[in-house]
């Protein structure tokens, strides 16, 4: 069940690729618009985020076939459902024929449902939104906010032509400000270095940060993916536009690529991005939220 789950969101992902969308670098505003259930009214998370946020709609509000109808709505004729998927618990139940050494475990299990936009809909009215704060800062300020509080912050060092994040030594290497284009390309950057950083051993723990790996392989794709999804998180939570949106066809085809060769790669790596982005804003992850 889970493989095929696996597939089904590779296969979407893959189909909006070769249409020339990258959903990663689609962007969102999480204080207006971040995806969420209409009902719950709770933030989706992970690849969902990606999933939602890329769909052609004006509304963050999603909810299932069976939600649209409790709230007394339906879904137009001939709209299209979108899938989320969440992870559910199960308990396992281990015994060797002795009541006393009953062994209870949690088995996750990977599932999805089916949801429609509520700009699909009619008959459903949109949640009165709670007045919007009118918060007095720079948007470019709260991105460096971001990254100055992230805990166990790595050294980072300006100069030269490179950006890099150095695993062995544990700082992060930028351009000066001046070398980049906008302001907002210069704080994407570093969201996607501060992510790198955070699978350092004394901070997360991520393989494809631990173990050497190289240009091309699969686990240097991997991670490069974590951190392309995890600053895409962090320009949402800034309220930054994502000025280092690449879709060349080069980049789409390395992607697809990369896609083909591991059908379970964006839902793995969306999930650790959002570990590591949840990690430097000092959020307790959750996990994935169901519908």
């Amino acid at each position: 069940m889970s493989q095929t789950i696996y597939e089904m969101i590779t296969t979407r992902v893959t189909d909006l690729l070769q249409q020339g969308t990258v959903p990663w670098k689609k962007t969102w505003n999480a204080t207006t618009n971040m995806p969420k259930n209409m009902i719950s009214k709770k933030e989706y998370r992970g690849v969902n985020v990606f999933l939602l946020a890329c769909m052609p709609y004006s509304s963050p509000y999603w909810m299932t076939y069976k939600q649209a109808t409790d709230l007394k709505g339906h879904i137009r004729k001939g709209e299209k459902s979108t899938p989320v998927i969440f992870w559910k618990l199960f308990d396992i139940t281990d015994t060797n024929g002795t009541s006393d050494t009953n062994i209870t475990s949690k088995i996750p299990m990977l599932r999805y449902y089916n949801v429609f936009n509520l700009d699909q809909t009619e008959g459903i009215a949109p949640p009165l939104e709670p007045e919007e704060t009118n918060n007095q800062f720079d948007p470019i300020a709260k991105a460096e906010d971001i990254v100055a509080n992230m805990p166990q912050l790595p050294d980072i060092k300006y100069g030269g032509n490179r950006a890099y994040y150095s695993p062995t030594l544990d700082y992060i290497q930028l351009p000066h400000l001046h070398s980049f284009d906008s302001p907002e390309e210069f704080a994407c950057c570093k969201f996607h270095e501060a992510i790198h950083s955070t699978g350092h051993i004394n901070r997360i723990g991520r393989k494809s940060i631990l173990e050497p790996s190289y240009f091309g392989s699969h686990e240097y794709s991997k991670e490069e993916l974590v951190a392309e999804m995890g600053a895409a998180f962090l320009c949402g939570h800034s309220g930054i536009h994502q000025k280092t949106i690449d879709n060349s066809a080069a980049y789409i085809q390395g992607w697809l690529k990369a896609l083909k060769n591991d059908k379970t790669l964006l839902v793995q790596a969306a999930a650790q991005a959002q570990k590591a982005s949840d990690f430097i804003l000092n959020h307790k992850s959750t996990g994935e939220e169901s519908e």
